[in-house]
């Protein structure tokens, strides 16, 4: 084979074997593959494309370029925890002693934050002398012993991903879902737990901006992890504001604690009962994800999170004694106030600007050679939904550099947006992918299983569902809940699969000037247009209200004129429709 040949072939749009892949990743890990033709087959990608079995072909190869770690000699179910990335996502901190303490095994690898989003590494080391860096032996006795290791990947772990990653980086090819994918589940699987619990973050400050490419990451996971012999669930979390209100290392860990002692944030809080768990669930020491909310909340009350917290600090060289005296953490020396202009209701956040607010205090890192100071961070005052009055603390920065507070500054004044009327914040959790042919402690759902979506809410409605549309309905579902809809309050969801699989969500979406209204279905409608897809084969609509949302006059002749092979089931009816009985006398003209 020649690197030339298979970059010519992705170029042009064809379907790697399993055998070239291999290939290429071997040659990627052992630098027999120049740097310039790397990247350019990952911008070859980045345009393309790949399937689901490309995409796992790619995982498999990568996950096993350099060593893996072998967890099968400790009892138990072993499981995992991956968030994408956001902005005071303190989960792991909570979420794995809960865990652990709930009697799995948490064998987790973490990573250190680069940008606005944060890292778990960086957080641990703010309790001094807290060692990161272990042996792949020390590593797994740890989970073995206690229970639980939280550590940093090893030079040797996925060599593949580190090279391709740090091309991907700095040639604008890091936004490509199929390349997320391989390289979130590679480390996930050379990681060796049993079972992994992904935590897909969307909105302002995350790296998925839309539902819809969160949710297609989601399921993409999911897919690849299942074909990999994992038990895999993902939730899709909103990441429109931070999740807690501390952005910043310690500042982080401190609020951490307070969680751990029952005094959290509320958010943090519920999102880590609910990783919990499923985590729980898939670990085998609970019957359904709810029992295993159930059991970790009891865990939770009863003090065992913050009791293995302090064990896994001391087992890992830490000074236990900050976990209950988190006075004994890094401390920034000044505090200044970022101040509201108004007096409104805060009704949208630019998370990624207040990550890189906390970024350029030094609280994270542009380039991954630059030191962290874990003293300095953010706190934030208000959340979305809450009333501001003018002159009012939205944010508390801790600073030790007064230097740098000029350019924090100027990152927060573009950050929030205060009116005249409330505005319901996003739901924390938008979906879960996965939990349909899971079994807890049963086999592991095969290849040939598609992942599904649940709501985080069970909406109200008809529950009969012809064979094959149930994930449709939940994304159609799903999107309804990002709908605006001030005026009518009728909140419409649309999920349209293409031929090819892919699935483009919409939500309706209300003008003040009514003939500017735009509904969910030509929403979802163009943006699978503008992305080049031509031809669909199903349509899910949902609504919040009592009524069917029967698809327009417009949105019927759009669907005619660009679907004519449409099916189209509308949330509540007994059966879907050719979009050809919606629109018996739609028109097309000759072009």
């Amino acid at each position: 084979m020649r690197a030339y040949d298979l970059i010519q072939k992705k170029r042009d749009g064809g379907v790697l074997t399993r055998e070239e892949i291999e290939w290429w990743v071997e040659g990627v890990a052992r630098r027999t593959i120049p740097d310039e033709q790397v990247a350019a087959w990952a911008m070859a990608v980045f345009f393309r494309g790949m399937d689901a079995r490309e995409t796992a072909d790619l995982t498999r190869a990568m996950a096993f370029s350099g060593e893996t770690v072998d967890l099968r000699d400790i009892p138990g179910i072993k499981v995992d925890k991956h968030s994408t990335g956001g902005v005071g996502d303190t989960t792991t901190l909570v979420v794995a002693p809960l865990v652990a303490a709930a009697g799995v095994p948490v064998a987790k690898l973490s990573g250190r934050g680069l940008g606005h989003t944060g890292g778990t590494l960086d957080k641990l080391e703010s309790f001094p002398g807290f060692r990161v860096e272990l042996g792949r032996d020390e590593f797994i006795r740890q989970v073995r012993s206690i229970g639980i290791a939280v550590a940093g990947q090893t030079a040797d772990l996925v060599p593949a991903d580190k090279r391709l990653y740090a091309l991907r980086d700095v040639t604008a090819t890091v936004d490509s879902i199929p390349l997320i994918a391989a390289s979130i589940m590679s480390k996930k699987i050379a990681g060796g737990a049993d079972a992994i619990v992904l935590d897909v973050k969307v909105g302002s400050g995350a790296l998925m901006r839309t539902l819809d490419r969160a949710l297609e990451l989601a399921h993409l996971m999911v897919r690849i992890g299942r074909q990999l012999g994992r038990r895999v669930v993902a939730l899709v979390t909103d990441m429109n504001q931070p999740l807690g209100r501390a952005v910043g290392n310690a500042l982080e860990v401190r609020e951490a604690i307070a969680t751990l002692q029952g005094r959290g944030p509320a958010a943090l809080t519920e999102l880590c009962l609910t990783l919990g768990g499923y985590m729980v669930w898939l670990g085998g020491k609970a019957p359904d994800p709810d029992a295993g909310r159930r059991l970790v909340a009891q865990r939770l009350e009863a003090g065992d999170g913050l009791a293995m917290l302090r064990r896994l600090v001391a087992a890992q060289g830490g000074d236990p004694r900050a976990v209950d005296d988190p006075e004994r953490l890094p401390r920034a020396r000044h505090r200044e106030a970022f101040a509201a202009p108004r007096a409104g209701y805060l009704t949208a956040m630019d998370a990624a600007a207040v990550g890189a607010a906390a970024m350029v205090l030094g609280a994270g890192r542009a380039r991954k050679d630059d030191p962290i100071d874990p003293a300095v961070g953010l706190v934030m005052c208000k959340r979305l939904g809450d009333r501001v009055e003018a002159g009012e603390p939205l944010v508390e920065l801790h600073v030790n550099d007064r230097a740098r507070l000029p350019a924090a500054l100027e990152r927060l004044q573009a950050a929030f947006t205060l009116a005249d009327e409330p505005a319901s914040p996003p739901p924390l959790i938008h979906a879960v992918v996965g939990v349909e042919g899971t079994g807890a402690a049963g086999s592991v759902t095969g290849a040939a299983s598609t992942a599904s979506v649940a709501p985080a809410a069970t909406p109200a409605g008809p529950a009969p569902l012809p064979a094959g549309w149930g994930h449709l309905v939940e994304l159609a579902r799903a999107a309804r809940e990002t709908a605006l809809a001030p005026f009518s309050r009728y909140r419409v969801g649309a999920a349209l699969e293409a031929a090819d699989g892919r699935v483009f969500t919409g939500g309706n979406v209300e003008s003040a000037s009514f003939g500017l209204t735009m509904c969910a279905e030509r929403v979802a409608l163009f943006k699978a247009l503008s992305e080049g897809q031509r031809r669909f084969t199903r349509l899910v609509v949902a609504a919040d209200g009592p009524e069917r949302p029967f698809p327009c006059g417009a949105c019927r002749q759009l669907l005619f004129e660009y679907a004519p092979a449409l099916e189209v089931w509308v949330d509540g009816e007994p059966a879907p429709l050719p979009i050809t009985a919606l629109l018996p006398h739609g028109f097309r003209l000759e072009r």
